[in-house]
């Protein structure tokens, strides 16, 4: 029996090391599970530690052009770090909302936006459907529609069930004083690229960041590189000393600036160029290449029939930015700032307000550069395309929070997924959205979105940026007499 006793003790001391290991090393687990799910800000169901990324190519190889969906690409959402914060301009997404935060959104405030509207989507279940109301101008509502598609790749099991009517055009559709009565009905929520002071579109971003077909401008993502790679190739003191503008000079506020190039009586430091779209077409757009636009110190945007994508472009090439004063805006404007961002022009005296700016620059060209750089720098982090599917992300979930309706199929509706719309394409428009196309899903969640703007904090930041102009202004006002007292 002793002998007995002393070999079970014996047993006892021998394993009792491995037995503390094993709850330390489970403690040890336990710790860094934990510091995980803390470090997990987002707010997932289906939050895991991430696998290895797998990417999915487009497959159209069989040749059908109506192929099905692809089955095998993931439908949850994977996390493996924190969020960071959302860039300022997320914040007017609380704002382009808030004319439906005490009503909702009924389903009939949708169906009334129909009218309107160019398509009507859905998200339901991750999975996105589409009905086309009419055709709107070239391939707008395809690309945009992309974009979405792809937002549910990157964000698998994320994007809320949702519907929503979209309109293509350059200029807002829902006229605010319409419905600025109290006895009025809500208006009805419309997506939209642009919006104004009149208006209440619901600003998302444009088509062009999935790409162009019809004038051969790529994707945001590969033509902000190329953009930044073009900025390099002339330095900015070497480049051309004037404003430097190109496009259509045929409608709105560009009418006017062709009368600011240079004359043999006037020179007011521009040089614009009506871009002849026919010519370039044939051509193949050699003339037309954005990433060679960057050799003036200067370059201007103006409006045209209304809102112009061409804002992103021209802000993106480190010269200068020339901004003369825009009624639209799109979903990132906003939030820039005059002086810091861009010099600001206004609309009633285009030549003179160039003239005295490019002069300004030319004398004090440590400034110029910086604010050239500022804008840039501004597009390349802020306007990556990262934080272009955030910013949708972000609206479409506080969208879909004020929906008083559960979504459903519309009838009629399409299924649609990168293999249905890409596999049926054919040129640059299949080459752009390859190109484009989500092929993993994200392994980083998406942005924190910051609160909404409190109404003092909000008047004092317009305040300011009308304080800057006015600054400006003067300073103008001030060249001008200075200019007439010598001659």
């Amino acid at each position: 029996m002793l002998k007995e006793f002393i070999t079970r003790r014996a047993s006892v001391y021998v394993l009792l090391p491995f037995f503390f290991i094993s709850l330390l090393f489970g403690a040890i687990v336990i710790i860094c599970m934990d510091a995980y799910v803390t470090r997990s800000s987002f707010d997932s169901t289906t939050s895991t530690l991430a696998s290895p990324k797998i990417e999915y190519k487009l497959n159209c190889s069989n040749g059908d052009v109506k192929r099905t969906c692809s089955i095998n690409y993931p439908t949850t959402f994977k996390l493996n770090q924190s969020s960071a914060i959302c860039p300022e301009y997320f914040r007017w997404i609380h704002e382009d909302l808030r004319p439906w935060k005490q009503t909702g959104i009924s389903r009939e405030m949708v169906e009334r936006g129909g009218g309107v509207a160019h398509f009507r989507l859905a998200i339901v279940d991750g999975k996105v459907y589409v009905k086309k109301y009419k055709k709107p101008f070239q391939t707008r509502d395809v690309f945009t529609i992309w974009g979405i598609v792809q937002l549910t790749r990157l964000y698998p099991g994320l994007v809320p069930d949702l519907e929503l009517v979209f309109y293509c055009e350059d200029r807002p559709v829902i006229n605010k004083h319409e419905y600025a009565a109290p006895n009025k009905t809500s208006p009805p929520p419309v997506f939209h690229y642009c919006a104004d002071d009149e208006s209440l579109d619901i600003v998302f971003p444009d088509w062009t960041f999935w790409g162009w077909a019809e004038t051969n401008v790529r994707p945001w993502e590969s033509l902000l590189k190329d953009i930044e790679q073009g900025s390099k190739k002339i330095k900015w003191e070497d480049r051309v000393p004037y404003a430097f503008w190109k496009g259509n000079a045929r409608v709105g506020g560009r009418v006017d600036l062709m009368k600011c190039n240079v004359s043999e009586k006037y020179d007011w430091n521009g040089r614009f160029y009506q871009q002849d779209w026919i010519k370039e077409s044939k051509e193949g757009f050699k003339n037309s290449r954005l990433a060679d636009q960057c050799r003036h110190r200067y370059k201007v945007y103006v409006e045209g029939q209304g809102w112009s994508v061409s804002e992103k472009y021209i802000l993106a090439c480190d010269s200068m930015t020339l901004l003369v004063k825009p009624r639209y805006y799109d979903f990132f404007i906003r939030s820039m700032r005059p002086m810091q961002h861009y010099w600001p022009i206004r609309n009633t005296n285009k030549c003179r307000d160039i003239k005295f700016a490019v002069e300004w620059g030319n004398n004090h060209t440590e400034q110029a550069r910086a604010i050239g750089k500022a804008g840039s720098r501004y597009m390349s982090k802020n306007l990556s395309m990262i934080n272009v599917y955030d910013y949708m992300f972000h609206l479409l979930r506080e969208y879909a929070k004020l929906l008083r309706f559960k979504p459903s199929i519309p009838l009629g509706a399409e299924k649609v997924c990168s293999e249905t719309m890409a596999c049926s394409q054919t040129g640059l428009w299949q080459k752009f959205q390859e190109e484009s196309m989500v092929k993993s899903p994200s392994d980083t969640p998406p942005c924190s979105l910051p609160p909404p703007y409190e109404p003092e904090e909000l008047q004092a930041f317009l305040g300011e940026k009308e304080t800057t102009m006015k600054r400006v202004e003067m300073w103008e006002t001030e060249y001008w007499e200075s200019s007439y007292r010598k001659q």
